[in-house]
């Protein structure tokens, strides 16, 4: 029987990237696949945020930063001259290691970035689906005109997936989303991921070992910028092909 082939969702072909003349990321390709979960792991410093950052064009506020090679959402290019990074980032949002909710209401921070982009359908109707999504609607929805920094540190985050969700992106870019997180929220979270990856597809971030084998499909290495090994987490975990694979996960180093 003949196997379906999964569809790609982003596709990266010959990726560098240098700040100056130091190479972060060393000639990296490979395929993301639509609606899973993939971890991207290393050891610090090894390229893993700036490489994330480059699916979306976040590294364009680098000055320093150079990037070379190809980056596709669904086969259609990310960096020609002709395309507006802005663009970019309405497809492919993000949701940074800390939360970062804008200094207004809960309510406002769900509809601001669609409003400036022109969304004109119902805003309430915006706010609820975006929070129902990110799982926090019951725990606000009494409260959507109060200070969003008067949330929970984990409120926080899932109000910013929600703030991602509600520009309707195709990918959502999480960089160490748990990391400044306690225990119960971090399991909140890995939760919600896994909830979320029916409608997105999610790449992620993280140092921890356990956590990416619990949230992913697919799992990427990394290692001093270069792409040591890529595959379903399973594999990845068990059966590595890579001595040093093996060696990092087992925590032989990094």
């Amino acid at each position: 029987m003949k196997e379906i082939e999964e569809e790609i969702a982003l596709k990266v072909r010959n990726l560098s990237i240098f700040y100056g003349e130091t190479c972060a990321i060393d000639d990296v390709s490979l395929d993301f696949k639509k609606n899973k979960v993939t971890a991207i792991i290393g050891p610090s410093g090894c390229g893993k945020s700036t490489m994330l950052r480059s699916f979306n064009r976040m590294n364009d506020f680098y000055p320093t930063v150079v990037t070379k090679g190809n980056v596709s959402l669904e086969n259609a290019g990310l960096y020609g001259e002709e395309i507006d990074p802005i663009d970019v980032r309405r497809n492919i949002g993000m949701v940074f290691q800390r939360p970062n909710p804008f200094p207004k209401t809960i309510y406002q921070n769900i509809v601001w970035g669609p409003k400036i982009n022109g969304f004109l359908k119902d805003p309430e109707e915006l706010v609820e689906t975006s929070l129902k999504r990110s799982a926090l609607w019951e725990e606000v929805k009494d409260r959507l005109h109060e200070s969003a920094l008067d949330l929970s540190g984990g409120q926080q985050q899932r109000l910013c997936i929600a703030r991602a969700i509600a520009m309707n992106p195709e990918i959502i870019l999480m960089d160490e989303p748990c990391s400044a997180l306690d225990p119960r929220a971090t399991a909140r979270i890995e939760s919600l991921i896994g909830e979320l990856r029916s409608r997105y597809t999610i790449l992620v971030v993280t140092h921890n070992m356990q956590q990416a084998s619990r949230i992913s499909d697919d799992t990427v290495f990394l290692f001093e910028g270069k792409l040591i090994e890529h595959g379903p987490t399973k594999t990845i975990f068990t059966k590595p092909k890579m001595q040093k694979t093996e060696d990092y996960i087992t925590g032989r180093f990094g």
